[in-house]
């Protein structure tokens, strides 16, 4: 049996809205005789999931509730979910940057973290400064930090300006650093949250060769928190999937993935307390997509557009379109309120489940944005044979026209 690398046991995170306290002296007082008591806190009983498209009617938010997993040595996990799911909570308390509410967390091995650009990293120290001050955090000495210098500055590519001052690197040079750091000091659990969206394509692929490196070469173990399904597909072996604080499956990582798109992803219509959007809805008629905005309070706008990018179910880019780039070709009357309705016609996609994201503003000012928010299925597309899938030839089924040559 292999051992345990992490083993967590009724995991709860409260953040409590608004103020800090209850509100009330004789509530703090009740909170604070409870816990010298080593009773439960009273005021978390009143505490509400996380869901983010909800208002709330308590001051506090369980932001994690009851979550129970363990993570075997070695293993490469993938943590997946909607914003707010509690991804990024849990890697905060897994990392020890921040404490849970209740549960409590076991393994073995020092552990590395990635978890926002820049995290551990002093502004005004050097990039060799910094490596060492992170290496010495873990418990490294000088010399094992110094015989990974030369591996850590050619993966991350600064070796230019590894005596410059940290705070006068982009935000993709730290996050460059910061990754060859974590990944190639010797901790025994690398942490990554989706920074790595802030690395250009060509060393997003180069991370994600070393986790896998990581992991099966070195035997390490991976936490990994990714909307992309494609990268968490390759790279780990099982998927932990949470939903407004709860952990609702772990286990093999197409299941996991396939129970996020069968349950988490479905929704084709949102209304909000936005005080630009009323609601957004989407739908299939025959071989058109229609998407709809209602709008209102939007008088001060020289013309509202609507910019939307379709995701396949791996969160790749399939196509879109970008008001700012293409403005709509006939004016659009001003107006505080309205209906925005875009057609798209035929887009040639085959059967599977559709991700759009959803941009609202006035050509210069960014009023709305919310990634992944509404989603669509085509069905009946195309009628596979048994053994052949979608996935075989793409999500777009183009036009192709066949012509025979004779000599």
């Amino acid at each position: 049996m292999s051992d345990i690398a992490i083993k967590v046991e009724n995991l709860s995170k409260a953040y409590q809205l608004g103020q800090i306290g209850t509100g009330t002296i004789s509530r703090d007082l009740e909170r604070w005789y409870a816990r010298i008591r080593g009773k439960e806190d009273p005021f978390l009983r009143i505490g509400e999931s996380n869901d983010q498209n909800t208002k709330s009617e308590s001051d506090v938010v369980w932001s994690l509730k009851d979550i129970n997993f363990e993570i075997e040595q070695g293993d490469a996990v993938g943590i997946i979910g909607r914003n707010g799911a509690g991804k990024s909570t849990l890697l905060k308390i897994l990392s020890k940057v921040t404490a849970p509410t209740t549960g409590k967390i076991s393994g073995r091995g020092r552990i590395a973290s990635l978890l926002e650009v820049g995290t551990g990293f002093h502004p005004e120290l050097s990039g060799r400064e910094n490596i060492f001050l992170n290496g010495a955090i873990l418990g490294m000495r000088k010399k094992e930090i110094q015989r990974k210098l030369d591996e850590i500055v050619d993966f991350a590519g600064i070796e230019r300006y590894l005596d410059t001052p940290v705070k006068r690197y982009s935000s993709g040079m730290y996050v460059r650093l910061a990754f060859a750091v974590a990944a190639h000091l010797e901790s025994e659990i690398l942490i990554v949250d989706e920074v790595l969206a802030v690395g250009d394509a060509e060393f997003q692929k180069k991370c994600l060769g070393k986790m896998g490196e990581v992991s099966k070469g070195e035997g390490r173990t991976v936490l990994f928190v990714s909307h992309n399904m494609d990268s968490i597909n390759r790279l780990c072996k099982n998927a932990l999937l949470l939903s407004k604080g709860e952990n609702v499956g772990i286990g093999k990582t197409s299941d996991i993935i396939k129970k996020y798109n069968d349950s988490d992803a479905i929704r084709n219509e949102c209304y909000f307390k936005n005080q630009y959007i009323k609601y957004l809805k989407i739908d299939q008629i025959e071989d058109n997509v229609i998407l709809e905005c209602k709008y209102e309070n939007c008088a001060e706008f020289f013309f509202p557009c609507l910019g939307f990018v379709v995701n396949d179910a791996n969160n790749h880019k399939i196509f879109g379109t970008n008001p700012k780039l293409q403005p709509p070709q006939q004016a659009i009357i001003k107006s505080d309120k309205g209906i925005l309705r875009v057609l798209i016609t035929n887009p040639k996609l085959l059967n599977g489940t559709y991700n759009i994201s959803i941009w609202f503003g006035d050509g210069t000012t960014d009023y709305f944005f919310e990634e992944n928010i509404l989603s669509f299925e085509i069905l009946n597309m195309v009628r596979y044979a048994e053994d052949t899938s979608a996935s075989d030839n793409g999500p777009i089924a183009p036009e192709v026209k066949w012509h025979q040559i004779l000599h």
